[in-house]
């Protein structure tokens, strides 16, 4: 059965265009609801764009000084302050600076605790969403204040990279404390699946096992202490901890920004004489060495948001359809890979292009630990008959951990998700 794209998406989405294209349907108790086509879908084509109901950056990720907007996650750096912060060269000069989007003069602070947004709009949205509940205001470098005791636990257990934040639940909590009509903001998280097992395939989530009961104790009594909520006593009781724990933790879409990278998309779109274009891709070539020498694959500004319409994508091995973040900020813009016929569901890849080259083995290993399901897709069901070994990379990363102490496996683990 359909479900309509009504009030629900209304805050995200233009319902009226959605409507038109695609559709969200039941599928069985085990897999649960799908997005599926309406009418043909062209390779290429954007599917629909959406803001998340909550989105935060990552906690590693910002105390390493990647700057973001506090709301909309862009980036906040100019082309040039990203480069030479990357490269570790602070005299680097980028040529054509002007292509740079960054407008430093629209960015604005909370006046109480001096986070950062892009814009006087971006403020005023925070503002009226969640910031008056999260706002420090002096205590902003207090260690001793209990949200920040909360964030400094959370990154002792959660080593990059990351790939879900506490931050996502506390906006949850904030978001319906600062709400008129908070029983309408529940039901709209209530839509994401908060499973923290499996029954039918017997897993359960990785970070919610025997293992990691006393960190998820410790991280449970800080959230409580630092926004519990009457309208909100379920989500604040062990079981219901677990539960948005598991709902960020299944659901949260990873969101990278980078003033550099649209910097270069710019540069790309130039037309230029032969010698000049040749000039410039040299020039960035050495520029992204000079960046992978210096800081690795870290590259964007990151963090996760929760996207209702997104949400509803399953996961194959070979999606017909991708996410990605091209105004550089939280808006998710989901496009096709192939084309789509009416009728047929789209998918996106819960894993990147790399898992997605690793065994049947390794893939399954990932998906059912951090999303609880067994993987059907045509993709793995054409390799049913391959041998259930893990890939080399995955058997390397075995045989390192092997000798370790259960304290550090535990450790290890805990940053993985």
């Amino acid at each position: 059965m359909a479900a309509p794209l009504d009030d629900m998406f209304s805050l995200c989405v233009d319902p009226g265009k959605v409507a038109g294209s695609v559709e969200v349907r039941f599928i069985d108790n085990i897999k649960g609801k799908g997005l599926f086509a309406k009418s043909s879908i062209k390779k290429g084509d954007t599917i629909f764009t959406e803001r998340p109901l909550v989105s935060a950056q990552f906690l590693w990720n910002a105390l390493y000084k990647y700057k973001a907007c506090e709301y909309c996650l862009r980036a906040l750096e100019t082309a040039e302050e990203n480069a030479r912060r990357l490269s570790g060269n602070p005299a680097l000069t980028l040529p054509h600076p002007d292509l740079c989007r960054v407008r430093p003069e629209l960015h604005q602070a909370c006046p109480q605790c001096q986070v950062k947004y892009c814009s006087s709009e971006c403020r005023q949205a925070a503002a009226d969403q969640y910031h008056r509940v999260l706002c420090l205001g002096p205590s902003q470098e207090d260690p001793d204040h209990p949200i920040n005791k909360l964030q400094d636990t959370w990154r002792s257990m959660h080593y990059p990279p990351e790939t879900s934040s506490i931050v996502l639940m506390a906006k949850m909590v904030a978001v319906v404390k600062q709400a008129k009509d908070k029983a309408r903001w529940q039901k709209l998280f209530s839509h994401f699946c908060s499973r923290t097992a499996n029954e039918e395939e017997e897993i359960a989530h990785k970070l919610l096992g025997e293992q990691f009961r006393g960190q998820l104790a410790s991280l449970h009594s800080l959230f409580t202490a630092a926004l519990y909520d009457d309208h909100l006593s379920r989500w604040f009781v062990p079981e219901g901890f677990c539960s948005l724990f598991a709902l960020v933790g299944t659901n949260g879409q990873g969101i990278g920004t980078s003033s550099l990278s649209q910097w270069v998309h710019a540069c790309d779109a130039l037309e230029l004489p032969a010698q000049q274009r040749e000039q410039l891709d040299s020039f960035i070539d050495q520029l992204y060495k000079d960046i992978e020498k210096e800081t690795g694959d870290f590259l964007n500004c990151e963090g996760s948001g929760l996207f209702l319409l997104q949400s509803s994508c399953n996961h194959s091995c070979i999606p017909n359809t991708e996410a990605s973040f091209p105004d550089n900020n939280f808006l998710l813009h989901l496009s096709a890979l192939s084309d789509i016929s009416p009728g047929e569901e789209i998918c996106i890849s819960y894993l990147d292009c790399c898992q997605r080259d690793r065994s049947r083995h390794s893939r399954h290993k990932i998906l059912r630990e951090n999303y609880l399901f067994v993987c059907s897709c045509p993709k793995c069901a054409s390799q049913m008959d391959e041998a259930d070994v893990t890939s080399e990379e995955e058997e390397e990363e075995e045989g390192e951990a092997e000798g370790e102490t259960e304290g550090d496996e535990m450790e290890d683990e805990m940053t993985d998700v």
